[in-house]
């Protein structure tokens, strides 16, 4: 496994990481967890990501009991959290990036994932209801009570990442050090494009989701998505309804036949062409069964595969590359 720098801090990131949206305490087996993270810990993945929304605070305390059993040195992993969405019932106070949330959402956090920090906390959306400097401040002011290590967003826009920095440097606070944005073959623009910039001029680390396009990019679903896959979840209706249209059905088709040509298998494609991002500080892998996950794991041992030639064929399949403006 090699390591990454996550943006400008100093801190140690693995190229992949393990996620557990929609899988723990949800899709899967609390023993079928366990196992995936032992997999991926073993592997060499220092990252496990998480949120209060997941499984509405469950997938946390599974992951919390796991890291709990385990007894892995606290100082060999990196954990995270993200708020927003909230975790209960949805009052007014239990959700959005005002003090009162942040702070107790990062409190429930810390007893369900049973840890005494979190390494990385997520705004996990923009709060158009709550002053950005409420939330910089807030984020802050964790970070020097010594209940987070360091924070970033989650689908944020240029903008409003640099509005946050924008903040900080006002009032010398720390400012969001990562982004989590969707990014894969389908989806580019953010990364590649909204996000350039401030690569540059603050230093934005990315821990990317969705690097198969929930399953998609994997060719099985040319026709319908089985009953049982995440674009078949009626809480994923806004994502599939981006993803299956006859264009990307086209799109992928062609993808699957070149990998073949070139001798990889689908996920491990579409991993690999991530991490062949420089601005990509890890990637998210997610699975239901241990043996996705070890192929998954694996990508990293084809990208010598991506030469510059692979790489421009697939933009000719693509035919989707973000056009940065002309100024």
């Amino acid at each position: 496994m090699e390591y990454r720098r996550l943006g400008k801090s100093g801190l140690p990131i693995s190229e992949l990481s393990f996620g557990s949206w929609i899988t723990f305490g949800n899709q899967i087996e609390n023993n079928t967890s366990e196992r995936l993270m032992d997999i991926a810990y073993e592997a060499g993945v220092n990252f496990f990501d998480n949120a209060e929304v997941y499984a509405a605070g469950e997938s946390e305390k599974v992951m919390g009991q796991i890291l709990k059993k385990k007894d892995w040195s606290r100082d060999s992993y990196i954990v995270s959290s993200k708020v927003f969405f909230g975790a209960g019932p949805k009052v007014p106070t239990q959700r959005g990036l005002n003090r009162k949330h942040i702070v107790e959402a990062c409190n429930q956090a810390l007893q369900r994932l049973q840890v005494d920090y979190l390494d990385l906390y997520f705004c996990h959306r923009p709060d158009k209801q709550t002053p950005i400097e409420e939330t910089v401040w807030s984020m802050h002011q964790l970070i020097l009570a010594g209940k987070i290590l360091y924070w970033g967003t989650s689908e944020w826009s240029a903008q409003e990442i640099m509005e946050a920095h924008m903040v900080a440097q006002r009032y010398n606070l720390i400012g969001p050090v990562m982004e989590q944005p969707q990014y894969n073959m389908l989806v580019r623009d953010k990364v590649e494009v909204e996000y350039d910039q401030i690569y540059k001029t603050v230093g934005l680390g990315t821990t990317i989701w969705s690097p198969l396009a929930s399953g998609y990019l994997i060719g099985k679903y040319l026709n319908q998505p089985p009953s049982e896959s995440r674009l078949n979840r009626a809480e994923l209706g806004w994502l599939s309804e981006k993803l299956l249209k006859e264009n990307n059905r086209k799109i992928v088709g062609n993808l699957v036949e070149f990998a073949k040509e070139i001798g990889v298998s689908m996920p491990q494609f579409g991993v690999a062409w991530c991490l062949k991002n420089p601005n990509v500080s890890t990637v998210i892998l997610g699975a239901t069964k241990t043996e996705q996950l070890e192929e998954t794991l694996k990508s990293t041992e084809i990208l010598h595969k991506l030469t510059p030639d692979v790489m421009e064929h697939i933009e000719t399949i693509l035919q989707n590359k973000p056009q940065h403006p002309p100024y």
